[in-house]
C-alpha cells in the first residue's frame, strides 16, 4: 500500500499537471464507484491538491473535496484523451484542456468520495499528525505515544498517532533509531523519543526525494516509479546480513503486519 512518500509523490505531480483545471465529464467504469457519476463534478475547478496522511485530497470550486485513497494498487494516471484505454481503469476524470486523469485500480479496493466541507473537517481530525509537519516535535511524538501498552510498531501505523506512516517507513525508521519494534509505544525515554523522530523524518524525506519506494505497482501520475527500494536497510531483507553488524535480519508479524529489524541492533 503506498505511504506517505508514494502519496506525496503522486500529490505533487498531480498539482503541478492539473491544478487550477475544470473537470469536464466523469465516466464511471465500475459500479463500486457509481456514486461519482451522480457527484455533479462536470464544472468544478480544481483549486487545491493535498496530501493528508494517505489521502489526496482535491479541493473543488465549490468547497467540496474530490479525495482519493489508492490502497494496495490504485494509481491516478494523467493521459491525453487519444491514448490507449488503460488496464484496470475504473473512472475516467476528462479536463478542460482535453486530458483525462485516470483512476485504475487491478485489485479494486481503492476509494473515491466527494465530502462536503463538514465531512471534510470531520475526517481531517480523525487523523494524526504529519510526520513532516513543522510542528511535528519528539515531545509531541511522545504525546502521541503517551499511556499506549501497544507495540511500537502498531502504535507507528496507526493513523490516529501519526498520518502516513506504514509498514516500510515504520520498519526502517526504528531500525535507524536502534529501537525494537516490540517496546511498548508508551515506554520510550527522551533520548529514544528523538532518535525515533530524528529517523521517521530522515527515512520519509529520502523516500521523497527518490520518488517513493516501488514493489511492481506503485507509480507516479505520469507513470514513473520510486527509487528508495534501493536503500531499504531491513524491510524485505529477511535473512540478509544487518548492514551494520552483519547479523541476519528477522520477519516477525506485529499487530498482523510482517516486520522486519536487525535483532542485535535493535533488540528482541
Amino acid at each position: 500500500m503506498p505511504e506517505l512518500p508514494e502519496v506525496e509523490t503522486v500529490t505533487r505531480a498531480l498539482r503541478a499537471a492539473v491544478l487550477g483545471r475544470s473537470i469536464r465529464a466523469v465516466e464511471v467504469l465500475d459500479p463500486k464507484l457509481a456514486h461519482l457519476a451522480g457527484s455533479d463534478l462536470p464544472g468544478k475547478r480544481l483549486l487545491r491538491i493535498e496530501r493528508r496522511g494517505k489521502y489526496i485530497n482535491c479541493h473543488l470550486s465549490d468547497r467540496r473535496v474530490l479525495q482519493l485513497h489508492l490502497m494496495m494498487s490504485g494509481r491516478l494516471l494523467l493521459r491525453a484523451k487519444t491514448d490507449p484505454p488503460d488496464r484496470f481503469a475504473r473512472a475516467l476524470f476528462g479536463l478542460g484542456d482535453g486530458s483525462q486523469l485516470r483512476f485504475c485500480d487491478a485489485r479494486r479496493f481503492g476509494r473515491a468520495a466527494v465530502l462536503s466541507p463538514v465531512q471534510y473537517q470531520d475526517f481531517d481530525v480523525t487523523l494524526g499528525p504529519e510526520p513532516l509537519g513543522r510542528g511535528f516535535s519528539s515531545r509531541l511524538l511522545g504525546e502521541r505515544l503517551a499511556g499506549r501498552r501497544v507495540a511500537l510498531k502498531t502504535a507507528l501505523l496507526d493513523q490516529r498517532v501519526l498520518a502516513g506512516v506504514g509498514n516500510i517507513y515504520a520498519d526502517e525508521a526504528l531500525y535507524r533509531a536502534r529501537i525494537s519494534p516490540l517496546r511498548p509505544a508508551g515506554g520510550l525515554d527522551g533520548g529514544e523519543l528523538r532518535r525515533l523522530h530524528r529517523a521517521l523524518r530522515h527515512v520519509l524525506r529520502a523516500s521523497l526525494e527518490l520518488g517513493g519506494t516501488t514493489f511492481g505497482i506503485y507509480a507516479n501520475a505520469h507513470g514513473d516509479e520510486g527509487a528508495f527500494q534501493a536503500m531499504l536497510r531491513v524491510f524485505r531483507r529477511t535473512g540478509e546480513p544487518c548492514r551494520r553488524c552483519r547479523t541476519a535480519i528477522k520477519r516477525l508479524v506485529v499487530g498482523g503486519r510482517a516486520t522486519h529489524y536487525c535483532p542485535r541492533c535493535q533488540g528482541g
